[in-house]
């Protein structure tokens, strides 16, 4: 079983993966591994992105759902071929449907080594209150 999946095209940003023109070459996007934590404020997600800059990274909500993809480029010194290669080198894409109790307004993330951390706030609710009724006259 394998976390890759070639592709012929290699989206802008997460939401331009139908209209981006082909390459000449496919390009390898995987399913970063995640965790998830909740805690008493809400949800925290961890997702390893090796290679992914903050600049690579776009992360968005958008219909409920939160998209993180994360380009990333190989590192080949200038004027070099590269002859072998046993680590695969490519970009990652990843979505989640947010539950209603998330507070997409509050919704906040940090990227610390290629390691991505996403709070996801619980909505507050309203305290349950008493509304007085008053009668004319």
């Amino acid at each position: 079983m394998s976390d890759e999946q070639p592709l012929t095209t290699v989206p802008q940003t997460a939401g331009d993966v139908a209209n981006e023109a082909p390459r000449s070459e496919p390009q390898v996007v995987f399913t970063p591994p995640i965790d998830i934590f909740e805690t008493e404020e809400g949800l925290v997600l961890l997702a390893d992105l090796p290679g992914v800059s903050s600049e690579t990274l776009e992360l968005q909500v958008q219909d409920n759902k939160l998209t993180l993809f994360g380009r990333v480029e190989p590192e080949i010194p200038e004027g070099a071929r590269l002859l072998h290669q046993e680590y695969r080198v490519g970009h990652f894409l990843r979505s989640f449907i947010l539950s209603d109790e998330v507070d997409h307004e509050q919704i906040s993330a940090t990227l610390n080594q290629g390691v991505l951390e996403v709070l996801l706030p619980r909505l507050k609710r309203s305290e349950p209150r008493r509304i007085p009724v008053s009668s004319p006259g």
